[in-house]
């Protein structure tokens, strides 16, 4: 059997009652970095020792088919650094290799930064979409935001400490300036910080550098109220009436859902 166990993305109480047994009993483990492993076994005050097996996001193609085949033997566990297994991290192809194999799959729920975040960020959570980490060239990672641009519900996503302050002022010039949002860092942790407020706001504030393991949350669009010629109709009033492009894209945007981008890039393609 093969078992993917959702392990603390910060505080060690939030191991499962259901984690720890397995830990205690476990034979095999094939784990993200077996170093970590090691020390939240460590931490945990286990004694039992299973076999370590690495596999991570270099190996895991290559590792997963001799992984199923020891799970064919004895229950392996499958565990990441923080969080669950699979979701922006080792052990979606290791699944498949199992299913495929007819090998069980089975999984012991617990921290989830996704939901943790969601659930803290004060925005809509009924509907949400998980885009894992946002991409590190910044034309890459604005064609994402405009792909998602009209997507009316809440965008989450990964980032690096290094990139986030880039990352929110994209998303501030495609998604618009007053999209509320999120940014949810050092979650369950001594230090964990929420801060809300546009998406404006939140690239100011993130100018200066931000530390920690970071998750994004931003509101979806409002659903488009006109077509997007009577938008750019509206867009063209204002230009005529003085305002700048810009400006008048950024308020016909917040008026109709349309993002915009799309009102820029439109507006010019009318000239």
């Amino acid at each position: 059997m093969l078992i993917l166990g959702a392990t603390p993305i910060g505080n060690l109480g939030d191991v499962s009652a259901r984690l720890r047994q397995t830990l205690e009993s476990v034979a095999v483990i094939a784990c993200e970095d077996t170093r970590t492993t090691a020390h939240l076994l460590s931490a945990l005050g286990i004694t039992h020792r299973p076999t370590l097996i690495a596999l991570h996001e270099h190996n895991e193609r290559d590792e997963s088919a001799r992984v199923v085949e020891r799970a064919r033997e004895t229950v392996v566990l499958v565990l990441t650094d923080a969080g669950m297994p699979a979701v922006s991290d080792p052990g979606y192809r290791v699944v498949q290799a199992a299913i495929a194999a007819g090998v069980a799959v089975t999984c012991l729920p617990g921290p989830s930064s996704v939901l943790v975040a969601l659930t803290l960020s004060g925005l809509a959570t009924d509907r949400f979409t998980f885009d894992g980490f946002l991409p590190r060239k910044g034309a890459e990672r604005r064609a994402l935001f405009a792909e998602v641009a009209r997507e009316t519900r809440t965008l989450i996503f990964f980032e690096s400490p290094h990139r986030i302050a880039e990352a929110l002022a994209d998303a501030r010039d495609v998604l618009g300036a007053e999209r509320s949002a999120a940014v949810c860092r050092e979650l369950t942790k001594m230090h964990e910080e929420i801060r809300r407020g546009s998406l404006s706001q939140l690239a100011e504030w993130a100018a200066d550098g931000v530390r920690g393991e970071i998750v994004i949350v931003v509101a979806g669009a409002a659903p488009a109220t006109i077509t997007l010629d009577a938008a750019l109709d509206q867009v063209a009033e204002l230009t005529a009436s003085g305002l700048r492009l810009k400006e008048a894209c950024a308020q016909v945007a917040d008026a109709t859902g349309h993002s915009s981008r799309e009102l820029y890039q439109g507006a010019l393609a009318r000239k």
